[in-house]
């Protein structure tokens, strides 16, 4: 008591600032590391029993190509998917070194850690398949810490290194990734700027990575936490999947109604209708459907001036409709495109060999009466 009194007593306003400060960044970052190892276990572990099954499975013979789907339509847990599943199996297949970082958290921290840690002590039943053997050798040869991969390199950063197959390039980015602290973005832009490749060329490599480093965006607590893997871990609403500002979200609310408004035969369809195209995830703002004319309608809004990769996202959603959603006595879609301003020679340029049912247009915000604006700003003067 006597203490605290102490430290009271010499404390301004700017310590109780630092203060707590300090204790919400540092708790902070305790929570996302939590989570982030608490996400991986569970990722792996599920990659572990899926490879188990697959070669062990007593009946593993009725579920063959299906079995990834199947399990999804059985558990029916948001974030549990096919395409997770077979994320997972790839983090197990990449780094089984992982297993005594995994159980040993696990046992510290659930009630299903004794049952885990006898599981993981019988000897491994299936004969190693082709793929895993060739991964023990290259973690042999090219061998980082598993306890610094695992405590270091949140999933979201696993998912994207797991998909590398040569050893020495992953090891690459790990060392990177760990040393640059950065973001799961940033290393998604490295590995496709081919930065690796950039620094094999390089004469003086040491220089290229110190300004790779130094132009890094560095990871947050905030990016662990707020990921969709984590907020579906988390099991929050999936409404945050999506962030939208005020503006936008405004916007999109006064279009849908204004469409369906518009005359007979309108038929909301979806908002954020998300779309899966190979291992990636695609929204497009609302969509439509027409029943006396048969066709849909994509609407995409930007709160900004028109670019010419709006265009192609547009393009890429109407194609896909007409690949996958189209029925045969469908007409072909239709695609909006809204931006806050757009160049009509870089409108003509940008859609020239696209498909001719995308249109765009720009919008204009209903602004405050005249009136109004004028008192807001007398009240600043």
């Amino acid at each position: 008591m006597i203490i605290k009194t102490i430290i009271f007593a010499s404390m301004d306003f700017e310590s109780l600032v630092n203060h707590i400060s300090v204790i919400q960044n540092t708790l902070q970052a305790q929570a996302a590391h939590a989570v982030n190892l608490a996400l991986t276990s569970r990722n792996w572990l599920i990659g572990r029993y899926i490879v188990e099954f697959e070669q062990n499975g007593e009946d593993r013979a009725a579920y063959g190509e299906q079995l990834l789907k199947k399990l999804e339509l059985r558990l029916k847990t948001k974030g549990l998917n096919e395409r997770r599943f077979r994320e997972f199996r790839r983090l197990y297949i990449v780094y089984p070194q992982l297993k005594d970082s995994v159980l040993q958290l696990i046992t510290l921290r659930s009630q299903i850690g004794h049952t885990l840690s006898a599981e993981f002590t019988k000897p491994i039943r299936h004969t190693l398949s082709a793929e895993l053997q060739n991964h023990e050798v290259q973690i042999d040869k090219w061998h980082i810490p598993a306890d610094k991969i695992f405590n270091k390199l949140p999933y979201s950063h696993l998912k994207f290194i797991s998909k590398i197959d040569d050893p020495v390039k992953r090891a690459f980015y790990e060392m990177e990734s760990i040393r640059g602290c950065w973001s799961a973005r940033e290393l998604e832009r490295q590995i496709t700027s081919l930065y690796y490749e950039r620094c094999g060329l390089s004469k003086n490599q040491e220089a290229l990575s110190a300004i790779v480093q130094q132009q890094a965006i560095q990871l947050q607590p905030a990016d662990v936490i707020n990921t969709p893997m984590a907020l579906g871990f988390l099991g929050l609403n999936e409404r945050a999947l999506v962030t939208e500002n005020d503006l936008e979200q405004s916007i999109l609310d006064n279009l849908q109604s204004f469409l369906l408004e518009m005359g007979h035969g309108f038929c909301f369809e979806a908002r954020q209708k998300r779309i899966l195209i190979d291992e990636d995830y695609f929204f497009a703002d609302l969509v439509f459907y027409h029943r006396i004319l048969k066709y849909h309608i994509i609407v995409e809004l930007k709160i900004d001036k028109f670019h010419h990769e709006y265009a192609s996202q547009l393009n890429m959603y109407l194609n896909y409709y007409k690949a996958e959603v189209m029925q045969p006595d469908d007409n072909l879609p239709i695609g909006i495109l809204l931006c806050t301003e757009k160049g009509d020679t870089l409108v003509k340029y940008a859609t020239a060999g696209l498909d001719p049912n995308i249109f765009v247009q720009k919008y204009r915000v209903q602004l405050p009466s005249e009136e109004e604006i004028k008192n807001f700003i007398s009240q600043g003067i």
